[in-house]
C-alpha cells in the first residue's frame, strides 16, 4: 500500500510537542508526517498521517518509518544514531540530520571537544569521571563549576551548580556517572540562535534572549534586548556552528552573552528548539516549517522578523501527576495579541512543559510584552 502523498512524506522519530507543531506546519505543505514515539496516542498522533509505536531507539520502528517516507529526521536528542544510520543504509533513505551529528551532540564532552576544535568559544570545561576528577576540575576552573552528564541531559536536564569540593560526591551521584564540569559563566544573558541548514543555503533567525530558572527555559524575547554588535556576533557564531554540523535541518544554538559582551557557545539541539516557538507567529516561516522544507532539500523560507514576539512557557503547577486541564484560558484567547499553543499531553507534572503562550505587536515595547505574557500565564492553571 502507497502511504505517500503527491508531495513528500516526512518521517520523524519522536512525536512530543515538536512533531506535534512540525506535523501542523507540514499539512499547507502537502507534507504528511509519520512519527514513532513509545506512549501509543503521543501528543503529535491528533496531526500527523500516522504513528508508530515504538522506543526512540528501537530498529524495527525507525525502519517502519523509513519505509514509508522519503526522508528520515527526529525531534528528540534520545533517537538512536545508530539505528538510524543502519536504517539509511539498508533503505536508502535520506537522513537529516546527519546521524553523525545527533551522536556528536549526544554527548556532551564530545559536542564541546568538536566546537573547540572548530574554533567555536565554549567556556573551559574538563572530562569528569570520578569525583577526584571533579574536585580537580573544581580547583583548576575555580568554584562553583557547572556539572553536566555527558549523555541523556538535554533542554536543561542532567545539569547541576556544585558550588564546592563538599557537594562533589552527591552532584556526581545524581547525574549518574560520566559528566563535564564548566566553569562557571557569569552571563550577562543567555541567548539563542535558530539557524537552518538547506539544500546548499543557509539561515539564521534573530537573536532570542532566553530566560531560564532551575535550569528550565521559561520565556523568550525576541529580538534579545542586547546591543547589535552583541546580536551580530552571535549570529556570526551560529553561522559558525552550521558550517561543522552535518546534515539539513533546524538548530537551536544555545549561547551565553557574558558580562563583557563576549559570546560563548553553551548548547547546541539539532532539532527545532523551545526557544524558536516565537517563529510561528514572529517571523516569515517557523522553524518547523523551516525544519520539514530544510530535510526535504526544499528551498528555505523566510527567517526575518514580523514583529517583536514574546513566548512564556506553559509549566504544570502541579506537585504531583494529575490528568492535564488547564483551567482559565479566557484571558489568552481573550487577547487580540495572543496565541495559545496546547501541546496535548495527557498528564501534568511538576514543571513540565504543557504548552506556551506567544505575544507579538508591530513596534512593541518588549518589556511590555514580557509583563504582559506573564500575567496571561500567571492567570491560567491547571485543575
Amino acid at each position: 500500500m502507497d502511504h505517500r502523498t503527491p508531495a513528500a512524506t516526512v518521517g520523524v522519530v519522536g512525536g512530543g510537542q515538536l512533531g506535534r507543531m512540525m506535523g501542523e506546519a507540514a499539512g499547507p505543505l502537502g507534507v504528511e508526517l509519520v512519527v514513532s514515539d513509545p506512549t501509543p496516542d503521543c501528543p503529535a498522533a491528533p496531526v500527523v498521517r500516522d504513528q508508530v509505536v515504538g522506543d526512540f531507539e528501537d530498529y524495527e520502528a525507525i525502519r517502519t518509518l523509513a519505509e514509508r517516507a522519503d526522508v528520515l529526521t527526529f525531534e528528540i536528542e534520545l533517537a538512536d544514531p545508530d539505528a538510524m544510520e543502519r536504517v539509511g543504509e539498508e533503505t536508502d533513505t535520506p537522513i537529516h540530520p546527519d546521524p553523525g551529528t545527533l551522536r556528536t551532540i549526544q554527548d556532551k564532552l564530545v559536542q564541546n571537544r568538536t566546537l573547540e576544535k572548530g574554533g567555536l568559544p565554549v567556556p573551559a570545561f574538563r572530562r569528569v569521571d570520578t569525583e577526584a576528577d571533579l574536585r580537580k576540575a573544581g580547583e583548576e576552573l575555580g568554584w562553583p563549576v557547572m556539572l553536566k552528564a555527558r549523555e541523556g541531559g538535554y533542554d536543561g536536564r542532567g545539569n547541576r551548580p556544585v558550588e564546592g569540593p563538599e557537594a562533589a560526591a552527591e552532584a556526581l551521584e545524581e547525574v549518574g556517572g560520566a559528566a563535564l564540569a564548566e566553569e562557571f559563566v557569569d552571563f550577562e544573558r543567555e541567548l539563542a540562535v535558530m539557524g537552518a541548514v538547506g539544500d546548499g543555503e543557509t539561515r539564521a533567525y534573530p537573536v532570542t534572549e532566553t530566560i531560564h530558572e532551575e535550569e528550565i527555559l521559561r520565556e523568550s524575547v525576541t529580538p534579545a534586548r542586547t546591543n547589535e554588535a552583541v546580536r551580530s556576533r552571535a549570529r556570526e557564531i551560529a553561522f559558525d556552528v552550521l558550517e561543522i554540523l552535518e546534515g539539513r535541518g533546524v538548530y537551536g544554538i544555545e549561547l551565553f552573552e557574558t558580562a563583557d559582551g563576549e559570546i560563548l557557545v553553551n548548547e547546541i539541539a539539532p532539532r527545532p528548539h523551545n526557544s524558536g516557538h516565537w517563529t510561528i507567529e514572529g517571523a516569515g516561516c517557523s522553524q518547523f516549517e523551516q525544519h520539514v522544507r530544510a530535510v526535504l532539500g526544499w528551498p528555505l523560507g523566510d527567517a526575518s522578523l514580523r514583529s517583536p514576539a514574546v513566548t512564556a512557557n506553559l509549566l504544570g503547577d502541579v506537585t504531583d501527576p494529575r490528568v492535564a486541564e488547564l483551567a482559565g484560558t479566557e484571558s489568552i484567547l481573550g487577547t487580540a495579541e495572543a496565541s495559545l499553543h496546547w501541546y496535548g499531553k495527557r498528564e501534568a507534572r511538576p514543571l513540565r512543559k504543557m504548552g506556551h503562550v506567544t505575544l507579538t505587536e508591530a513596534d512593541a515595547d518588549r518589556d511590555t510584552l514580557l509583563s504582559r505574557a506573564r500575567k496571561l500565564v500567571g492567570s491560567v492553571s491547571f485543575k
